[in-house]
């Protein structure tokens, strides 16, 4: 039975001028129909296809590029942190040196600059030029005396003149044996001002290797220059043993030979 082809909807609009499709035997609607729906899937495939392969490839690249750029911020971030550790090290030991420095200083500061050991430092000192002048005085007088019963003990015949003389002689000698005591009270309080020394030099040690050492102290000290002037600068008070740039005696003795 021969049945009238039905028209699909693109056929109309791109063949609108064409006569209508002959009429086609029944028997072969079905394998056209199969053949024709075939080519639109195989159209349809073909033209999806590129599109979609073209937004995801966009897609890809521009996820790519987030996950880079993301990796990146995340190495930098990283890095950034690992700086932030180190600093936090470096402060943590800056702020330990700083509290042992105040807390060496608190203790110099108590015990001794502001403290009643640096009263008794100046008290000390005190005494021993005062006890120093003092025995000076009694010896200088002493030996005045003597010098003056020696020459008069020439000049005297009695005997009881003679032998007060020698009184006075024996009595100077023993003013001035009394007067060198003011050694051993000289020693006794220098001895105490050393001890408030060493405890001032041994904190202030404390201090010099907190701040890594005598050394790295020494980097940094000033130099020093000698700004004294005339007979000032010639003035180098008493020599010690084994001080150098001081003239001795025989040098003192070469320039009047």
């Amino acid at each position: 039975m021969s049945v009238r082809r039905k028209r699909f909807r693109i056929e109309e609009v791109n063949f609108a001028g064409m006569p209508a499709p002959a009429e086609v035997d029944s028997g072969e609607t079905a394998p056209m129909h199969h053949e024709i729906m075939s080519e639109l899937r195989a159209i349809r495939t073909q033209m999806g296809t590129p599109g979609r392969n073209a937004v995801s490839e966009e897609v890809n690249a521009s996820t790519n590029q987030q996950v880079a750029e993301a990796q990146a911020m995340l190495l930098t971030y990283r890095a950034q942190i690992e700086q932030c550790e180190k600093l936090k090290i470096e402060l943590d030991l800056i702020h330990d040196a700083i509290t042992r420095t105040k807390q060496e200083i608190a203790v110099l500061h108590g015990k001794s600059f502001e403290g009643d050991e640096m009263a008794k430092v100046n008290g000390e000192l005190g005494a021993v030029v005062g006890g120093t002048e003092e025995a000076t005085q009694q010896i200088l007088t002493a030996a005045e005396a003597i010098d003056n019963a020696s020459t008069a003990l020439g000049k005297v015949s009695s005997v009881d003149q003679q032998k007060q003389l020698l009184d006075e002689i024996g009595d100077s000698v023993v003013a001035i044996f009394e007067a060198c005591n003011f050694q051993d009270l000289t020693g006794q309080r220098i001895s105490k001002v050393m001890t408030t020394m060493k405890f001032i030099e041994n904190h202030i040690m404390e201090m010099m290797e907190i701040w890594g050492g005598v050394d790295a102290i020494k980097a940094h000290a000033p130099p020093i220059i000698d700004t004294r002037e005339g007979d000032d600068k010639l003035l180098n008070g008493p020599k010690l043993n084994g001080d150098i740039g001081h003239a001795s005696q025989d040098d003192i003795d070469a320039l009047f030979d």
